[in-house]
């Protein structure tokens, strides 16, 4: 999938350098993100792709300066957006840059709207803290207006409804809804689609792409699905317990995957034309819990292919041009 045409492309509209996040439990302080950098074009998709646990979410978070206070804290890195570093703004700036520069989709609808409050409310709250010069007859119109776009039918009735009456596949497009209002440059996915049916899934990615093509803004797409990554993403991340494993365009990543952790993703992905009933392959084990984080490789205790030299933490190699890998042994792994 190419960038957007006519977009310029040298500039990425956000780069993450070197972005350390540490948490504060019982046990100590732990990092739960460390050293992770990635860049994001304009009109581009990035997706970010790893198992519940390996920080993905966290990662997003950190840049809108949302995570849980006082345990999550930014201990490290940059993330310039549009020349500004998201890390060091003050409060009353990342409160005009979130919601209105840079919007996010949460991953469950129903937690993420506020049960006693219309749809319709809940809409025009964004135009009343992003749009102060608009009236209540102008914001009532323009929040009628997004949800057709995001094709609700029978909008201004559906502006009176509450998020229970509605399903999760027009919840979902809800929050799309709001987090489009204001017409962001760049809009965060934090697995959109994962408490819906394949059905409203595909309707809600095509929305997702549809939308992006006509404003030109560009997404960070968090998902743990690297079939939905196929269809929605130009570039792919993934993660593995708070670091980088692996990072190439999206038909790079599946024509060639260099890390152990990539490949065994890839592996687990159904297939239509393996027998009926076939066992699907997996990866041993499970992601670390953030206190039982390795010094070295953090896959190394699920990996096949470990070896002593594993104890250090991998740097990052070179596969091609645009691939780059964290891995003492893809050089041998690579297919």
């Amino acid at each position: 999938m190419e960038p957007l045409l006519g977009i310029e492309q040298t500039e990425p509209l956000l780069q993450v350098d070197n972005l350390a996040v540490s948490f504060t439990t019982e046990q100590g302080e732990f990092r739960v993100v460390d050293d992770v950098s990635f860049s994001l074009l304009p009109g581009q998709t990035l997706g970010l792709v790893g198992e519940s646990g390996c920080g993905k979410s966290v990662t997003a978070l950190s840049l809108l300066g949302l995570l849980p206070k006082p345990a999550g804290q930014v201990v490290g890195g940059q993330a310039l957006f549009q020349g500004q570093d998201l890390l060091t703004l003050t409060a009353e700036q990342r409160y005009k840059v979130r919601g209105n520069k840079i919007a996010m989709i949460f991953q469950e609808p129903m937690t993420a709207l506020n049960p006693v409050h219309t749809v319709g409310r809940q809409l025009m709250e964004v135009y009343q803290l992003h749009r102060p010069e608009m009236n209540k007859r102008e914001q009532q119109q323009a929040a009628m207006e997004m949800l057709q776009q995001v094709g609700i039918p029978e909008a201004k009735a559906r502006l009176k409804a509450y998020p229970h009456q509605l399903s999760g596949g027009m919840r979902q497009r809800v929050m799309i809804a709001m987090a489009l209002a204001c017409e962001p440059d760049l809009l965060i996915c934090d697995e959109p689609t994962t408490a819906l049916d394949v059905t409203i899934q595909a309707q809600i990615l095509h929305l997702i792409k549809a939308l992006q093509q006509k404003n030109g803004m560009a997404v960070l797409f968090i998902t743990h699905d690297l079939g939905v990554v196929a269809q929605i993403c130009d570039q792919v991340l993934v993660m593995y317990a708070g670091r980088s494993a692996e990072q190439a365009p999206v038909l790079s990543l599946y024509e060639r995957p260099a890390h152990p952790y990539t490949q065994g993703l890839l592996a687990s992905i159904p297939r239509l034309d393996q027998p009926s009933k076939t066992i699907l392959a997996t990866i041993p084990g499970q992601v670390p819990g953030i206190e039982e984080q390795a010094s070295g490789c953090r896959f190394a205790n699920r990996c096949a292919y470990q070896t002593d030299i594993c104890q250090q933490q991998p740097s990052v190699e070179q596969v091609a041009a645009t691939h780059t890998v964290w891995c003492h042994h893809w050089r041998e792994l690579a297919l």
